[in-house]
C-alpha cells in the first residue's frame, strides 16, 4: 500500500494548515552568520511569526517553502 506524501505544516503552535512559506532565521550570539535554522509558515501565520524572529533580529529571509 502506498503511503500518502507527508505535508510539511505551519511552525505555529497549534496550526495544521500546509506550510508555503519558509522564515530562515539565526541567532548571532549562537550561530555562524551563514548558518539558517528554518520555520515553516502558512499564509495566516507568516506576518506572526516573521514579527516574532524580527523582533529579536533573528530573521533573515524568508521565501516560499519548496514542497
Amino acid at each position: 500500500m502506498d503511503q500518502p506524501d507527508e505535508v510539511d505544516l505551519c511552525s505555529a503552535k497549534g496550526c495544521t494548515a500546509p506550510a508555503v512559506w519558509a522564515l530562515q532565521w539565526n541567532n548571532p550570539r549562537i550561530h555562524t552568520a551563514d548558518r539558517r535554522k528554518t520555520w515553516l509558515a502558512c499564509d495566516e501565520h507568516r506576518e506572526s511569526l516573521s514579527a516574532f524572529l524580527s523582533a529579536r533580529q533573528f530573521l533573515r529571509d524568508v521565501v516560499p517553502h519548496s514542497h
